[in-house]
């Protein structure tokens, strides 16, 4: 029998037992759209933190206080942090010392010197709690990688001045925030110079006048230190000279390390690993719905061998061999897989496409579900693949039947 004509006879099964056919599709159709949608949401985050990572810098080396508990050191002793910190009643600090010991080494270009806290802004009688960072204005323009939408970076001879994020500027407040505007901040009046060309809400102002403005901070001690360096490619390496140069000041050895240093390098490997493993186990949930429409397959597929076992029989008395028999039985199985992928892959771009509004921080950082060709062509042969392999026992059991036996089933 010709490929053509075994492909009609699968198509005419598939037609003429639509009900049945389209239940056992539809699960296939939920299996696919999760895994598409799922998949689509693990690319976009990976680029997003991609496009995050690289608009950081490769050449930024971040020093904070404290270590990262439960955490070993990475490769060349980089990393979120050291070993375990001791119990000890002493907060960790950064201070003028742990500064003065970094410009020691010559590779480093840039030092900057931050702290954080969350203040009350007012502006024309709103309110908001959002994140201030004093920063060293001397440095900070070198090292940040951010652009400006508008206006300019703090300079060396600022005092009562702030740079403000994008969505602070444009949609926290009902009117609009621009240059020259002035931004009350815990009673103190502050004149705007720059706007940032990102997505936050955050404040930047000379850290001598943060240190007056967010509670509870302590003058010359910093919550982190961002260095940058000569050549990225060194990155690993410097980190490493950095670790050894404040061990040896601050007196601590790995055990008792109170302080961690990481680049971004080392940042983006983690999240890469962590969205890795995080959209592999969530794909493996929802795969678990194309498991239920394998099942679905194989049990249509049984009831169309007993449905059909007279024209089985009828095909094989008229010429039909064995193999025939197994053909026409496969395409029927992997036709209901390929439509149910097809049908799948269009549900899940559409899935994709609301992920964004549905995911608020998603949208906020500009991050989108991205759908990728590698994707839709391996959930069609995935399904495809189900198909068969759900219907390959029936399908088998179909070619072996006898002509006389089929011919008198009842």
């Amino acid at each position: 029998m010709r490929f053509h004509k075994c492909f009609k006879q699968a198509l005419n099964m598939v037609l003429h037992s639509r009900l049945r056919s389209w239940l056992t599709i539809l699960g296939i159709v939920i299996g696919v759209a999760s895994v598409i949608a799922i998949m689509s949401l693990g690319a976009g985050m990976q680029q997003q933190i991609n496009s995050r990572i690289g608009d950081m810098g490769l050449d930024l080396i971040t020093i904070t206080a404290g270590a990262s508990r439960g955490m070993r050191p990475g490769p060349g002793g980089g990393g979120f942090g050291g070993g375990s910190a001791t119990a000890s009643d002493e907060i960790p600090e950064l201070d003028r010392t742990d500064v003065q010991a970094l410009k020691g080494i010559p590779d480093i270009t840039a030092i900057d010197t931050q702290i954080s806290g969350t203040v009350e802004v007012y502006f024309l009688s709103k309110s908001g709690e959002v994140s201030l960072t004093g920063v060293d204005q001397k440095e900070w323009a070198d090292i940040t990688t951010t652009e400006l939408a508008e206006g300019r970076m703090l300079g060396p001879a600022d005092s009562n001045v702030v740079v403000i994020g994008g969505r602070l500027a444009d949609g926290f407040f009902d009117s609009p925030l621009g240059i020259n505007k002035m931004l009350t901040i815990e009673d103190r009046a502050f004149r705007i110079v720059g706007v940032l060309d990102d997505q936050s809400t955050s404040i930047y102002m000379p850290i001598q006048m943060a240190y007056q403005v967010i509670e509870d901070s302590d003058q010359d001690v910093y919550d982190r230190v961002i260095v940058k360096i000569k050549d990225e490619e060194k990155v690993e390496n410097i980190t490493t000279k950095i670790e050894k140069k404040l061990m040896m000041i601050r007196h601590v050895t790995e055990k008792d390390k109170d302080f961690s240093v990481s680049n971004n390098q080392q940042n983006n490997e983690r999240m890469q690993e962590m969205v890795s493993s995080m959209t592999l186990f969530l794909t493996a949930i929802a795969a678990v719905s194309l498991l239920v429409g394998a099942v679905g397959i194989a049990n249509t597929m049984f009831t169309s061998v007993l449905e059909k076992t007279k024209d089985i029989g009828i095909m094989k008395a008229i010429g039909a061999r064995n193999k025939d028999i197994l053909t026409i039985f496969l395409m029927n199985a992997s036709l209901i897989g390929f439509i149910g992928g097809a049908i799948g892959v269009v549900f899940g771009i559409m899935i994709s496409g609301f992920i964004p509004y549905i995911m608020t921080d998603m949208r906020m950082l500009g991050g989108q579900a991205i759908v990728t060709t590698t994707s839709v062509v391996g959930a069609l042969l995935v399904s495809m693949f189900v198909g068969i392999i759900a219907g390959a026992i029936p399908a088998w059991k179909a070619s072996k039947l006898k002509p006389v036996d089929a011919l008198r089933y009842e």
